[in-house]
């Protein structure tokens, strides 16, 4: 029995010996993959190709069409309901601006679409004075900076994005006003006042037999929702039926590409959609390509969200929505919603009304505009872990007042929920430093026999009570960690452009003159020293370049999460130090 046990304990020996070095090796490819990932969002772009429209496009493609399969009643296709007009051709509708204390956008008298919209609380780039008066002490270059607000919808070829709507006839009824469809208004320009909460926006269009739709579109002070009210009006003589719609027009942004290294471990842009049944999907510019969606669900919402910004039409919770997405003519992406057959008796009045939310993921807000807005802000497979980060950094910001200063509170949390786990981790460690001469005693004495080097170690473990695994679990708990707050500061906008104090002024990008990955490295450096040293020479060595790599991986890495892992690294410092001294003066 003895014999049998040997090859057994010399294999797990060897095991206990290196999986601490490939617990940091696999650590260090998975910093490798985030520092590549956030190069993706954050490095040089290269150049791109315009799209080039073409003299004549067939817009009637873009307008939804209902399924048979889901419809009690028919609904006018394209052809039936549009006119044949081309893009190119010059129309006379009209642009209508609209400003206020959050946005300023423009609507197209052409069907009331959305077709330009600026987050005036979001500039591109951040006016940082801190740091350029620095980079000015040190003789450093001050490069040019983008202070024009962040344009989310957008008419031009490379970045088209627009939000469209309008209401769809039944094929044997009179013609209703979709987006192509040429409505009035009796202003050119809108501004939210001072001291008013909301502001009215209202297009109108009329037929000749009766059929009368008012378009208002309501905006509300510090909000990014728009509610649409459409008021359809039916003095035709007859019963008017027919649906409303809303969707996205988009293509793709072609600055988001993924690549290998990351294996799409990044932020998700494309189209997404919540229904009753299935929840939270994203239903990518891949997906559109290959099928179209065609799903009904009650409530419900379709979106398109990009890296800290989303846009979203949300129909009515009461009703049944039908979802669609489509690809059309030059890279160009639809996704939407229609409704149920509305059906207005003559001389009556109809309200129908749809909600669109555009603007910042800011999660509390989004939760009250709809249900799983909210996931919008993509925590990738750690969500259960990501979630809760995420509410206790806001709630550590809500005393503080500084997002630097969530994130240390943040890491004294969790350092102080696995402190019993890194205790006995670092007790363990402790004591394997203090066996280390011993250790390598034993590795002298039995240098030319092996199996009984491993043997005797193992009965010295076992005597002195020492787990040769414990140090791994402080790197175990910690990745998770890492991987969330990494996604976390990654996805969440608050954020963006989040000053800390000193020269950290945006904790969402990496430190502008790599003071905080330095003192990293140092830190790193100092906790290894506590550590006890692979006995294998080769390992020792290999370990002792961890805090060089590691600090150039982290030279890229966004200020916040460099300094979570400065605090959780001196915290660790501070506790290994006290348990290592403490063990070390007993007997």
């Amino acid at each position: 029995m003895k014999v049998a046990l040997i090859p057994f304990q010399k294999n797990l020996v060897i095991r206990m010996d290196n999986i601490r070095f490939v617990l940091i090796v696999v650590f260090a490819m998975l910093v490798f993959m985030l520092t590549q990932a956030w190069e993706q969002d954050y490095g040089p772009k290269a150049e791109i190709a315009a799209i080039t429209a073409p003299d004549s496009v067939n817009v009637k493609e873009d307008l939804p069409s209902a399924s048979t399969s889901n419809t009690s009643e028919p609904i006018a296709t394209a052809a039936q309901n549009s006119p044949t007009v081309s893009i190119a051709k010059k129309s006379t509708a009209k642009i209508i601006t609209v400003k206020t204390d959050v946005i300023d956008l423009e609507i197209d008298t052409q069907g009331g679409t959305i077709r330009k919209l600026d987050l005036l609380n979001y500039p591109v780039e951040r006016d940082n004075s801190v740091v350029n008066k620095l980079r000015n002490i040190i003789g450093l270059a001050v490069a040019e900076k983008n202070y024009a607000p962040v344009r989310l919808f957008n008419t031009t070829a490379e970045k088209m994005f627009a939000a469209q709507s309008g209401l769809i006839a039944g094929s044997d009824q009179m013609s209703a006003p979709n987006h192509y469809t040429l409505l009035s208004s009796d202003q050119d320009s809108y501004t939210l006042p001072i001291g008013q909460d909301s502001l009215t926006v209202p297009l109108k269009w009329a037929d000749n037999k009766g059929l009368t739709v008012s378009k208002i579109f309501t905006f509300k002070r510090g909000s990014y929702e728009i509610t649409l009210t459409q008021d359809i009006n039916n003095t035709s003589g007859k019963t008017w039926s027919g649906r409303q719609y809303s969707q996205l027009l988009r293509v793709p942004d072609t600055e988001n590409k993924g690549n290998m290294l990351t294996g799409g471990m990044r932020a998700y842009d494309g189209g997404v959609i919540y229904t009753e049944k299935d929840k939270y999907q994203k239903i990518s510019f891949d997906d559109m390509t290959d099928k179209n969606l065609d799903v009904a669900t009650r409530g419900g919402w379709a979106a398109m969200i990009q890296h800290y910004f989303a846009s979203a039409w949300i129909p009515p919770a009461d009703q049944e929505n039908h979802f669609y997405t489509k690809l059309l003519q030059d890279g160009r992406y639809v996704i939407g919603s229609y409704s149920p057959v509305i059906s207005i008796e003559n001389g009556a009045t109809v309200q129908l009304v749809s909600h669109l939310f555009a603007g910042p993921k800011i999660q509390p807000v989004m939760e009250k505009i709809a249900t799983g807005l909210e996931l919008t802000v993509d925590y990738s497979v750690l969500t259960f872990i990501g979630k809760p980060i995420y509410w206790l950094l806001n709630q550590i910001h809500n005393l503080a007042g500084n997002w630097g200063v969530a994130i240390i509170g943040v890491t004294l949390c969790i350092k102080l929920l696995f402190f019993p786990l890194s205790q006995a981790s670092f007790k363990s460690m402790a004591k394997m430093r203090k066996i280390q001469p011993r250790l390598k005693e034993l590795q002298e004495r039995f240098k030319d026999d092996r199996q009984r080097f491993n043997t005797e170690m193992m009965a010295m473990y076992k005597k002195e009570k020492v787990n040769p695994l414990g140090g791994c679990l402080p790197v175990l708990v910690q990745i998770p960690v890492f991987m969330c707050l990494y996604w976390v500061l990654s996805e969440t906008v608050e954020f963006r452009q989040a000053p800390f104090m000193l020269w950290i002024q945006d904790l969402s990008v990496e430190d502008p003159f790599y003071l905080l990955p330095l003192v990293m490295g140092i830190t790193m450096k100092i906790q290894q020293s506590l550590n006890p040293a692979p006995i294998d020479p080769i390992q020792a060595k290999v370990m002792k370049m961890f805090p060089v790599v590691f600090t150039v991986f982290f030279l890229f890495f966004p200020a916040g999460l460099v300094l979570y892992w400065v605090v959780n690294n001196t915290l660790s410092i501070i506790q290994q130090w006290y348990i290592t001294k403490t063990i070390a003066e007993a007997p």
